[in-house]
This record gives C-alpha cells, structure tokens and sequence, in this order.
C-alpha cells in the first residue's frame, strides 16, 4: 500500500494569464480585500483540539492588535463578496470567531470562522494559495460532478466556501455500520463517487479528503452523497489507480461493503448510470468545459515523469493509443472524457457523439 501514496509535496503551479482570463470572464476572479500573505503575519499559533480533547492537524493562530482590527475589518468583507456579491448590509452584525492555519497539505490553507452576533450561528471559509491545478480541480467538479463549488481567486489567493458534512474517515468509523445507515445505498453511492474521480483525472481521494452528506428520503429511509473536499491532486500523479478511490487502505472498509452487498451487473449499473449524467452535464455546459479544457491543454500542472508514466498506464488499461500522443495532463483529461464518456455521447442526438473540439 505504501505505492498507492501520492507525492508527499505537490508543488504550487501558477495560474498563467490564460486561466486568469477565463476566471475573469467566469467571475471568479474579482477583487478582495484581504490576501493570503496578509493572513501568514501572525504572532503565534494554539493546537487546536476537537470537542473530544483529540488534538487536529489545525492551529488557531492570534495577530498583534493592529493586524487584528485589519483582518477582522477584511474577512467579514471577504465573507460577504464570496456569499452575497459583496452585499455589506448583512455584516454589521458579523464578526471574526477564530483563524486556524493547518501546515498538513499543499496549500497551507487558513479557515475562518464567521460569527452572527445576534444568534451567535457560525459559518466557515477558506483562504489559501491559489494554485492552478487546484482551480482546475474545483471547476471540474463545479461542472462535471452533481456538486455546484463557490470560489474565488485574486491573483495569488484563492478563496473557498466550505463543503459541509461528515469527513469520510469519521463516517466509516461512526456511522458506517450504525443500525440507521442504510449499506447497500451508500456502496452504490462510493461506486458512483469511484467513478467520478477516475473520468475527470482526480487523486488522492482518502477518506479524510471528501465528505459524506446524508438526506432524509421517503419510508424513513436515507440517501448519500459524497463530496470531494480537497481538490490539490487534480491531474498531477503519475500512477492510475491513484485516481481511483477503490485503491486506497484508507477507504478499505467502504470497498468490502461494495464487495459484500453489491454484485457485479449492479456495479456496472452503476458506473454506467453515472458516466450518463456525467454526460449530461458535459453536454449541458459543453463551452464553458471547451474553454476551460483549451487553456488546461498546454498548461504545466505536472511533471513529465508524471505525465509520461500516466499516459502509458491509460493506454494499457484502455488499449488505446491516443493517449501516448498526450503531452500534458491537461491532454490526458481530454482523452479521458473522451474514452469513457463516448459512448453516452453517441447517445445524446444533439452531440452525435462528437466531443472532437
């Protein structure tokens, strides 16, 4: 299993002026009033422990005075142009709670904890680097997953709403086999999610990186989502099963409960049913998908080891040349839409099952 880990350091790539004009024609990227760099100034920092006394990977983090009055002014600002389109009416009665700095992970990010004053409600976000491969992450998901994701970026700084839920770890650890879940929908849920991940290329998708959010339904029973929260390893590795999430131990118990409770037609009924609204989407937002997949096309978010040992591994798996013609991940991911998600196109009569641009 110690193979099935990805890069211990990604690298931040740049967001070069391409992708930054396709955030601006898409609005993400607007002006804020408070920067990542701003936010590193600190004094000191606190761990910060959970509610049981088990310390985090967090640290709550305090700043002199006068930095203090300066962000506090800033990200309540900040909160209400990522919530409300910069609508200021509503903070009055906001306030900063707390600022948490977690060191685990690539982009170092800060979480802020907005308070209402008047009912003492709480909410989060995120500030951290912007990174190329990150954003590429978030907009496929935006685009291609169930899931809408509001972010926003400012030249170096990256700006994201949090994604509630319970974090897959502590759900297979609490809930997973509670007398309430239902099993058998949750393993169709992770079969879905598996799929997800390998058609548009996204890694490193342990348990502690998504989320599972569960829904009251009809006859007392309940239905599942899960929701990528970390999308750093959006193309980057070179190993294919690291964008698999049947692969990691970490995700062993959600994997015997697919083994246990499904068979293999309901499996590839599943995969088929999800690859469908994939396409759909696809589909539906087919320009802003060309656009973004035309900047990613000749974008440096990997490395050429990385990019030749994928390319060579999806050819295999699929035996398909047209991988070895890839140059840069954001080819491969092209590819791959185009592999797995054919043959739905060739089912949608306004496409004919063309996906060549």
């Amino acid at each position: 299993m110690e193979s099935m880990r990805p890069s211990k350091k990604k690298p931040i790539f740049r967001v070069d002026s391409k992708l930054r004009q396709y955030l601006v024609n898409q609005g993400r990227e607007v002006k804020l009033p408070v920067s990542y760099r701003d936010l590193l100034r600190f004094t000191f920092s606190i761990p910060l422990k959970d509610k049981f006394g088990k310390h985090t990977l967090w640290e709550t983090v305090t700043y002199d005075m006068r930095e203090w009055e300066f962000l506090r002014d800033t990200l309540v600002k900040t909160y209400a142009i990522l919530k409300t389109e910069g609508d200021l009416s509503f903070t009055s009665h906001l306030d900063v709670a707390r600022i948490d700095f977690c060191t685990f992970g690539n982009s170092h990010p800060f979480r802020i904890r907005i308070v209402n004053k008047i009912n003492d409600n709480h909410d989060h976000y995120y500030i951290k680097q912007a990174d190329a491969s990150r954003i590429y992450g978030l907009e496929l998901e935006h685009l291609l997953s169930p899931n809408r994701i509001t972010f926003l970026t400012n030249y170096e700084t990256l700006v994201e709403e949090h994604i509630p839920g319970i974090p897959g770890d502590v759900f297979s650890e609490d809930y997973l086999r509670n007398s309430n879940t239902n099993i058998i929908r949750f393993a169709k849920e992770f079969v879905k999610f598996n799929e997800r991940c390998f058609v548009r290329l996204l890694g490193d998708m342990r348990s502690y990186n998504f989320v599972v959010n569960i829904t009251p339904d009809i006859d007392d029973d309940f239905q599942y989502r899960i929701r990528c929260i970390d999308f750093d390893q959006q193309s980057f590795e070179g190993k294919k099963n690291l964008y698999r999430p049947q692969f990691f131990k970490e995700n062993r118990a959600f994997v015997d409960a697919v083994v246990k409770y499904l068979d293999k037609d309901s499996i590839a009924q599943y995969q088929a049913e999800e690859r469908t609204m994939m396409t759909f989407r696809l589909v539906s937002a087919r320009y802003r998908v060309k656009e973004l997949l035309d900047i990613m096309h000749d974008d440096d978010i990997s490395q050429s080891e990385k990019i030749n040992q994928l390319k060579i591994e999806l050819a295999d798996h699929f035996h398909e040349l047209s991988y070895l013609r890839c140059r840069t991940m954001g080819q491969i991911v092209k590819t791959q839409l185009k592999q797995i998600l054919r043959k739905s196109l060739a089912l949608i009569p306004k496409t004919n099952g063309k996906f060549d641009d």
